[in-house]
């Protein structure tokens, strides 16, 4: 029996024919794995932790500032609560709406005192629809304040006093034969002569003048147009709310005193003092309906410089009528 050899590595060995030995190459091992991270520089692994922790930080962060449910709505419009009435009582005064409140406090029966309106400007009494909403201060010269109706601008507005219960009445005269006829505002006004001229109309739609004085850009003026401001019920409250309007075409500064208030056909008239400093006009207003969409506004208005003419006034609302 024959047995072969054991040959082990790097060992001279024969081959199984007995031969001459031979020198078997040496198989090298394979080196061992290694951990890719061990290869990274350490700078580059501390950077790395940083910003891990970083980011960490900032969410931890962001949890505890944002909370998890909001502690209030956006701010919207704020409305008073509905309180329903009783069955067995009136309703509370404040549950009275605004427009209930400007519609007792603009209506102003004919021939009564102007007192018995409400006034924006003083204490409410107690217990009032009135007190229930306040409201705020009118700035002169404009034509509305937000939340007033007309005439509680007009009672607030400090240019023009409340309107006396007993002012007089003035004496008129006969219509003239002369007139100029406003077809827009519907009224036939009288055309005065010498020294008064007729003139551009615009911003009115008929007017006349007296010449220049020296030293004042003021001059008399009659005019006539369509009713500038909203018609009231009564024609005496529309005149009121027409006089406080003309105030635009006076001085800044100008404040009024009542002189005459009279009813005339299809209308109102006034007759008032125009104070500006040291100065004055005197001046007169009459709305009149003259069978168009709107009432007609006649304006007339002389200075001090020319108070020569104020006799004049009273010739243009005597004259004033609606077209027929």
């Amino acid at each position: 029996m024959s047995y072969a050899p054991v040959v082990l590595d790097g060992e001279v060995g024969t081959d199984g024919a007995g031969g001459n030995n031979a020198v078997r190459p040496a198989t090298p091992a394979s080196p061992p794995r290694r951990s890719r991270i061990g290869d990274l520089p350490m700078r580059v692994i501390y950077r790395g932790l940083a910003v891990v922790v970083t980011v960490v930080v900032a969410a931890v962060a962001l949890v505890l500032v944002l909370p998890q449910e909001p502690d209030e709505v956006a701010a919207g419009p704020i409305t008073a609560p509905s309180t329903p009435p009783s069955s067995s009582g009136p309703a509370p005064a404040a549950s009275a709406t605004p427009q209930a409140v400007a519609a007792t406090a603009g209506a102003t029966p004919i021939g009564s005192a102007p007192a018995a309106s409400p006034d924006p400007t003083g204490p409410a009494s107690s217990g009032s629809v009135a007190s229930a909403t306040p409201r705020p201060t009118p700035t002169p010269g404009t034509s509305l304040a937000p939340g007033y109706t007309a005439m509680e601008a007009l009672y607030a507005d400090a240019r023009l006093p409340r309107l006396p219960a007993k002012v007089r009445r003035i004496s008129l005269g006969a219509a003239g034969k002369h007139v100029i006829r406003d077809r827009r505002s519907g009224l036939a006004v009288p055309r005065l002569g010498r020294p008064w001229k007729t003139y551009g109309p615009a911003p009115f739609t008929s007017r006349q003048v007296l010449p220049k004085t020296r030293g004042s850009a003021l001059r008399g003026t009659i005019a006539t147009c369509p009713l500038p401001i909203e018609a009231q019920e009564h024609p005496r409250d529309t005149a009121l709310l027409a006089a406080r309007w003309t105030l635009n075409h006076h001085p800044k500064g100008a404040k009024v005193r009542w002189m005459a208030s009279q009813p005339v056909k299809d209308g109102w008239m006034l007759v008032y003092q125009v104070t500006y400093g040291k100065r004055s006009s005197r001046a007169a207003v009459a709305v009149v309906d003259g069978g168009m969409s709107k009432p007609g506004l006649a304006f007339v208005s002389v200075p001090d410089a020319q108070k020569k003419r104020w006799r004049d006034i009273t010739s243009v609302v005597s004259g004033v009528r609606a077209l027929g």
